[in-house]
């Protein structure tokens, strides 16, 4: 069997990596910049760190912010206009999930007119020409969109997600700099930094993982246990960390997929606007554990790297607990709800399971479900 791995040309970590940008993009010979970012990034200053350091190079640049949580085809379509009509060579994207998603879009469309049809996208699209090339600035720890062949859009029409993936999307330039993220309130660090801990246990359990894709999820796996609580406290320390292991998250999964966490999670974002991160931290001990059986002794490892002790003289059934448990307990102190009680209503179990059982994340589940498997643990949740 032949397995694939794609990573960005090149990325840059620590506080102060974001110095690296005007560098890269001179080096490039790029000449105009299209720096793609949402308003609150702009409003509360974080985007203007970047800004300030083209205007100081004397690198031009046009600003689209036509972007919001849970992108639409929307403003994508908006968005290819705006890059056609600025002049520009390259993106630079700064933001969480949403700006650079948005961002993988349009450079997909631009460089690959006839898929102008943003649906047309969805899955595992026949595109020919890499996107415009991104240079990726995340400012939250949690979706390593900056790392990924992987982008999510919403049909608002229809209430679903999109998900694609795509070779050619990947940021050829990653900017991780934790100095980018310390504005995260905590809810949003939370949420994202348990989105990354989902993309570490379901990538490390999915059909498609295999020993390069294990080692980066065991690793992210244990960094983010390590430094999610801190991170949560605006620790400089935990910061870091989860800046770090977020990203090592992202060379994982994006190589061997996920699973129906991640496929539970997409609707809920569709229909009820739910931050991924929070809906991902919900489901996971749940699917955790209807996935047990499917697991061989991974959860062994998955209780190890959380650093629950003993792991080595547990029986496989009190391994497969202990992994669920320290998931729990982590969500609890970061302040994750425990249940989807307040955001689920009862009316719209059966199409979430439906959508659920179609998203591209579905085939990838170590157990094999069904539409009325998932609609059961949608009931359990709430």
């Amino acid at each position: 069997m032949v397995n694939r791995f794609v990573l960005n040309e090149t990325s840059y970590h620590g506080a102060g990596a974001i110095q690296m940008i005007p560098e890269e993009i001179k080096a490039r010979d790029f000449k105009k910049v299209f720096l793609a970012s949402d308003p609150d990034l702009l409003k509360f200053g974080v985007t203007k760190k970047v800004t300030d350091l083209l205007d100081a190079a004397a690198i031009p640049y046009e600003i689209y912010s036509d972007i919001k949580p849970n992108p639409t085809i929307e403003n994508v379509q908006h968005g290819v206009q705006c890059f056609k009509d600025s002049g520009a060579d390259c993106i630079v994207a700064i933001g969480g999930g949403s700006s650079m998603d948005t961002s993988k879009a349009i450079g997909i469309i631009v460089a690959n007119p006839e898929f102008a049809d943003v649906r047309s996208l969805e899955g595992v699209a026949p595109t020919k020409k890499p996107a415009v090339p991104i240079i990726a600035v995340p400012t939250t720890a949690g979706t390593a969109a900056e790392v990924t062949i992987n982008y999510v859009i919403t049909d608002a029409e229809k209430n679903r997600k999109m998900v694609c993936v795509d070779v050619h999307d990947i940021p050829v330039v990653a900017v991780v700099d934790p100095d980018m993220m310390s504005t995260m309130p905590k809810g949003l660090t939370a949420a994202t930094g348990m989105d990354a801990l989902t993309h570490a246990i379901e990538g490390y359990i999915t059909k498609g993982a295999w020993a390069l894709s294990d080692m980066f999820h065991l690793k992210a796996i244990e960094i983010i246990s390590k430094n999610l609580r801190g991170a949560v406290d605006n620790t400089p320390e935990g910061r870091e960390g989860m800046a770090l292991g977020q990203y090592v998250a992202g060379m994982g999964f994006s190589n061997v997929g996920l699973g129906i966490v991640h496929s539970m999670a997409h609707p809920l974002g569709a229909l009820y606007d739910t931050p991924h991160g929070v809906a991902n931290a919900i489901i996971l001990p749940t699917v955790m554990a209807y996935n047990a059986p499917a697991t061989g002794d991974k959860y062994r490892d998955i209780a190890k790297a959380m650093g629950v002790a003993g792991t080595e003289s547990m029986t496989i059934e009190e391994a497969r607990k202990a992994a669920i448990d320290a998931v729990k307990q982590l969500s609890q102190d970061v302040g994750i709800p425990a249940d989807l009680k307040e955001i689920v209503k009862p009316e719209d179990v059966q199409f979430l399971a439906e959508s659920a059982y179609a998203d591209a994340c579905r085939p990838g589940n170590p157990r094999d479900t069904s539409v009325e498997e998932i609609k059961e643990l949608y009931l359990s949740l709430m």
